[in-house]
């Protein structure tokens, strides 16, 4: 391939490891205080983790969740796959494999997206379930049903049994 074409290519199509190289660079030298990322394994910047806490005033206020991300080949072109290793009740997450139902992970994705911004996103989505197309239909019903107590609940009994959350005091 001509040094023109090169050049063409990598214009057109961002090499996926200086974008990941810079993105951890990034989180290294700025870190979030709501997440923990950075890579999974030693030297591999296609296999993240990161730690989630659990955003205030939901039922996984703090807990400590964890999600991996894998980052295809053509990212950013393409978005990374996100699921949570920590069992999460949430009607956007299936429960058995802890995939993460999100409009940016699909048909919403953005190169202009980090892994970072997408573990923000994440949080987010915590804070704000969308129990109309859910992952998770015991969940999603509970919330579809108005019953945002039996949801609270359950979701309150796996954060501190599965993320480390402390009980609430009765007072609470």
């Amino acid at each position: 391939m001509c040094r023109v074409c090169r050049s063409l290519i990598t214009v057109v199509m961002p090499c996926p490891i200086s974008r990941l190289s810079k993105e951890l660079k990034e989180v290294q030298r700025d870190p979030d205080n709501d997440v923990v990322l950075k890579l999974a394994e030693s030297n591999n910047l296609f296999s993240w983790e990161a730690v989630l806490d659990g955003p205030p005033d939901t039922p996984y206020e703090g807990g400590s969740f964890c999600l991996r991300l894998q980052i295809p080949p053509d990212y950013p072109m393409v978005p990374p796959v996100a699921w949570f290793v920590t069992k999460v009740f949430h009607p956007n997450v299936n429960f058995d494999t802890g995939a993460v139902c999100l409009d940016i992970l699909k048909s919403r994705w953005s190169p202009a997206w980090t892994i970072s911004s997408v573990c923000r996103a994440i949080i987010s989505l915590l804070t704000e379930p969308d129990a109309r197309s859910p992952f998770n239909c015991d969940a999603g019903n509970l919330l579809r049903a108005g019953d945002v107590m039996g949801y609270n609940s359950l979701a309150r009994m796996y954060a501190i049994t599965e993320a480390g959350a402390p009980p609430f005091n009765d007072g609470e």
